[in-house]
This record gives C-alpha cells, structure tokens and sequence, in this order.
C-alpha cells in the first residue's frame, strides 16, 4: 500500500490523503506499540476527505474519535495484538 497525504497537521497529528493503489481516502493518526511508532489509517470517503480539507476543524474532531478508538470498523489496516497507543 502506498499512502500519500494531501494535508497534514502537525500541530493536531493527524494527516489526510490518499492511498495510490485502492484510490481510498483516509486520515492517518500517529500511535506507538512496544516496539515500534506507525501511523493507523482509517478509510472514508471523497466527499469527507474535501470536507476535512475546507475545514479542518472537523477533521480533528474525526481524528479525535479514531485516537479513542470510536473509528475502528474503519480501520484500512486491522492491527495485530500489540496495538498501538495514539500519541
């Protein structure tokens, strides 16, 4: 998979973008597990991706959710049994 962000906030961590191969659309969030940080992306539509764009404040609210895992049927990637703490 190869995922390409379009936005990204640094200040609030999250980034939105666009993965090449599936053309799927997702923000990303940062986590840590034990071993290693990586980011968990969360699939969403065209039309949500140029909402979170025009207004990133809605953005943040939906990277909140994911960070309290309120997203996870989402998930594009299912994480293993170590999973990840947002940061």
């Amino acid at each position: 998979m190869k995922f390409e962000d379009c936005f990204v906030s640094a200040e609030h961590r999250f980034a939105i973008g666009r993965e090449i191969d599936s053309g799927r659309y997702y923000p990303s969030i940062p986590v840590s597990n034990r071993l290693v940080d990586y980011d968990e992306y969360y699939e969403i539509t065209e039309s949500d991706t140029e909402r979170f764009r025009n207004d990133p404040g809605l953005a943040w609210q939906f990277a909140e959710k994911c960070r309290n895992r309120m997203m996870d049927d989402a998930l594009i990637i299912k994480p293993g049994p170590d999973r990840g703490v947002a940061n």
